[in-house]
């Protein structure tokens, strides 16, 4: 296996274990950063999509804290957990803030469901995971392994569960490797189409389901992505899409054998104060089912951002349908839903001039337009 820590490489459980490299704390100088520009932010107040890095001014240890975080989920391990955010002695209304203000720094948020919002927060609002069009963020069910639609996924954890909420993360890279090892003949069938519906999280325009393979095919960064309830919903909901095939069924069980195993699957326990960081590409997670606590305010409550960052990998051509812009550093992913607004393509433009980043305008029904 290879050593090389600048770029992502296969890694397993019982690595991840002996090297916490991938594990950062705040120093009290970056944390004093973050309560700065909140403050300044709070004195100052704008609307999150109006916000730029000056209304929310990080000190360069803050800033270069949160560099450092995205920088190692692009690199060997594909994730980070930087520990020690004030979220105790931040009220509810502060953690928001102060989290959109760390994102103007980070990349480009991507909207997340069917409302378009920008910022979600993950916690049991009784929704129903396995339901028609059920997502997992607003329920306290087990989660099946996925990754979520963009570069980077972010999340800010202000309140811990009374119980359960185990985090689960393994190497979709060594996962490939040991679908090679058992069954080679099933790698050229992840390879190929698969449809998977977007749970009523597309665009108006757009059709309810899209074309992606489960891993990219050599010859192109890795990249990986699969969320089986997502897979058998198009199958459900739709007749016009292709049966699975007697092979596509075993390769998709051999993945629901490998993905919890003790070799692959590395569990943690986050932490109030913790801000998990994922590379989508990469990795694939999970959750156990929780059991919350009684009070409001005690309850099991994190912050997610869809990040798409100016350090992002090229994506293979057969991920262009679905991520619309494959060009590494390109501003891309989440789900449009159908509530996009003139604030957040504004929003969008100027974030992705700030940080450097490609972008092409999506326009409804057409694949491709110039470059911006």
């Amino acid at each position: 296996m290879s050593e090389n820590r600048n770029q992502p490489t296969p890694w397993y459980a019982e690595d991840v274990r002996n090297d916490l490299s991938w594990v950062q704390r705040l120093s009290a100088e970056e944390i004093e950063g973050f309560d700065q520009a909140l403050a300044h932010a709070k004195r100052h107040p704008k609307p999150l999509l109006a916000m730029e890095q000056r209304d929310f001014p990080l000190p360069d240890a803050a800033r270069d804290a949160l560099r450092r975080a995205v920088a190692t989920t692009q690199g060997r391990w594909g994730m980070c957990l930087l520990k020690g955010f004030p979220v105790d002695r931040w009220s509810e209304a502060d953690c928001r803030l102060a989290y959109w203000g760390m994102g103007l720094y980070m990349g480009v948020g991507r909207t997340q469901n069917k409302a378009s919002e920008i910022i979600n927060d993950v916690r049991d609002a009784g929704g129903d995971y396995k339901a028609k069009g059920g997502r997992g963020y607003n329920t306290n069910a087990e989660l099946d392994f996925h990754q979520d639609s963009c570069d980077v996924v972010a999340l800010l954890c202000r309140r811990t569960a009374k119980s359960g909420g185990t985090s689960k993360v393994i190497s979709s890279m060594a996962l490939r490797e040991q679908v090679q090892a058992r069954r080679p003949d099933l790698i050229p069938v992840l390879e190929g189409d698969f449809y998977h519906s977007y749970q009523g999280t597309q665009d108006p325009s757009q059709a309810p389901f899209y074309r992606c393979p489960i891993f990219s095919k050599p010859g192109h960064a890795f990249t990986a992505r699969t969320n089986r309830k997502n897979t058998i919903a198009a199958q459900r909901d739709f007749e016009e899409v292709p049966r699975l095939t007697p092979a596509q069924l075993e390769a998709l069980d051999l993945l629901d054998q490998l993905m919890p195993s003790e070799q692959l699957c590395y569990s943690m326990e986050l932490e109030q104060g913790d801000l998990q960081l994922l590379n989508n590409y990469v990795t694939l997670h999970s959750r156990t089912h929780f059991e919350d606590h009684e009070h409001p305010d005690d309850k099991r409550h994190l912050f997610r951002l869809w990040l798409a960052v100016p350090a992002s990998q090229p994506l293979p051509p057969e991920f262009e349908e679905y991520f619309y812009d494959i060009r590494p550093g390109s501003v891309r992913g989440g789900v449009r839903g159908s509530a996009i607004t003139e604030e957040f393509l504004a929003y969008e433009r100027r974030q992705a001039e700030a940080l450097g980043m490609r972008y092409k305008p999506w326009v409804p029904g057409r694949e491709a337009m110039a470059e911006a």
